[in-house]
């Protein structure tokens, strides 16, 4: 019997979702970085709902002016007149630089480009959107978002920059320190005002936005529930918050505390932010809510592995350096 020639097919192509896999989350910096990309699509076309065409939008602005300091409260009129000169040019104009921003984080060649662009474009929204989480007046409290969203948008950036360092442009000591520097803030917020009068919660939750009646319903329960507790609740908040930041930035326990993070973030965000609004159709990004937990999930995969794990070499961020 003469010798045999075995016909050899190629190999069959990999599926759609497992090529957008290797694309869009092959590891858990590019999870991040798509993560980011998606929130900032997201802000992009809720800016393009049709309150953001009508005079509402520039009161909104106008109404972070209210109380602050005279500086900022004089750019912050500035910036919501000269938005209103034209409002159908400047607003497409903000959502198409956000939806920009999210198209570069999700294609790989220009990551970069769109990590820079965000930090920018967020410290302007922070400005002259959010007047700065409200931190330079007594209205500003972790359960509504402060010290403010757009903050984090930053953060998660730089922790997520394409480079073989784990932790990105910030490494894992200053991703730490921006962590324990951001919850030791939230435990001081909670012991100002608002957040620490009798009724504090009660009225977080009966003015958080909703646009869904399920949602409301759950917010006006709780607000009866902490009806008149709002002093122990900040008292309890304020050490859990300081906890939180420092457990991680010493690296105790790090991944429980930040689990307790997630959980406490994602209360927040239902109760005090209502989803940042984005059902009653004047949301303009979905609020601290998910930031916090993506900025939580970026912390969790720079803890180092214990000494008997295997390092996955496809898992940059995931390395065992420390800070």
């Amino acid at each position: 019997m003469t010798g045999t020639t075995i016909a050899t097919s190629p190999l069959p192509a990999r599926g759609i979702g497992a090529q957008a896999r290797a694309y869009f989350a092959s590891d858990s910096r590019r999870i991040l970085q798509s993560a980011l990309g998606v929130i900032w699509v997201l802000d992009g076309f809720l800016q393009l709902q049709p309150f953001m065409y009508s005079a509402g939008f520039p009161s909104m602005l106008r109404a972070g002016a209210a109380g602050q300091a005279a500086w900022l409260h004089a750019t912050i009129i500035w910036g919501a007149n000269l938005a209103l000169r034209d409002l159908t040019v400047f607003n497409t104009g903000f959502a198409t630089i956000q939806v920009l921003i999210g198209l570069a984080l999700l294609c790989r060649p220009t990551v970069r480009l769109g990590v820079v662009a965000s930090c920018v474009w967020a410290l302007i929204v922070w400005w002259f959107g959010e007047a700065f989480g409200m931190m330079l007046m007594t209205m500003a409290s972790p359960l509504t978002g402060a010290p403010g969203a757009v903050i984090l948008y930053p953060l998660v950036g730089l922790i997520a920059w394409p480079n073989q360092r784990p932790g990105g442009l910030l490494g894992v000591r200053g991703a730490r320190i921006a962590w324990a520097a951001l919850w030791l803030t939230m435990a001081y917020l909670w012991l100002m005002a608002p957040s620490s009068a009798p009724d504090s919660f009660k009225q977080a939750f009966d003015a958080a936005p909703s646009g869904m009646s399920w949602l409301s319903t759950i917010q006006y329960w709780a607000a009866d529930a902490v009806s008149g507790a709002g002093v122990p609740l900040a008292l309890v908040l304020a050490t859990a918050s300081a906890a939180i930041g420092v457990a991680v930035y010493r690296n105790w326990r790090p991944k429980q505390f930040l689990w307790a993070a997630v959980i406490l973030n994602l209360v927040y965000w239902v109760l005090g932010q209502g989803f940042g609004g984005i059902f009653t159709g004047q949301g303009t990004d979905p609020n601290a809510g998910p930031l916090f937990v993506l900025l939580a999930f970026a912390l969790y995969w720079l803890i180092p592995y214990p000494p008997d794990a295997r390092a996955d070499a496809s898992q940059p961020i995931h390395s065992k350096a420390t800070s």
